[in-house]
């Protein structure tokens, strides 16, 4: 996967159980940087703990998780290193019940599987009126 012309960062794991809290800890870290001042952190933690956990439990040795920016969105995709099938659970659901996530989904390639989320960080427009 080749992310291009924009900002990135990519962090790779153990794929254990803690894996999914560093993964959170470091992208925040890493997005924090890019300067987005309306950036959901608690969603961007979320979505980034789901991925990485539906990512481990494919039963690869390692996690990779990807990041990317572009017109006020933020890309973030975990690689399971394994070939996979559907996420269990529901991890589609979860992601979508948070409210900076536009789209997400899942797909297979050479490198293992990935999911992901695109997250909205454009700052949120207060109503006047409130």
């Amino acid at each position: 996967m080749q992310i291009r012309n924009r900002q990135t960062a990519a962090l790779t794991y153990r794929a254990d159980q803690w894996a999914a809290k560093k993964a959170a800890d470091q992208a925040l870290t890493a997005v924090r940087g890019w300067g987005y001042p309306g950036l959901d952190e608690p969603d961007l933690r979320a979505a980034v703990r789901l991925l990485v956990d539906a990512a481990v439990r494919d039963g690869g040795r390692r996690v990779s998780v990807h990041l990317g920016d572009q017109a006020d969105k933020i890309l973030v995709v975990a690689l399971s290193h394994q070939a996979g099938s559907l996420p269990e659970g529901n991890v589609f659901a979860e992601l979508q019940a948070l409210a900076t996530v536009e789209s997400c989904g899942d797909d297979l390639a050479d490198d293992g599987r990935r999911v992901w989320a695109l997250l909205d960080a454009a700052p949120r427009r207060r109503n006047p009126a409130a």
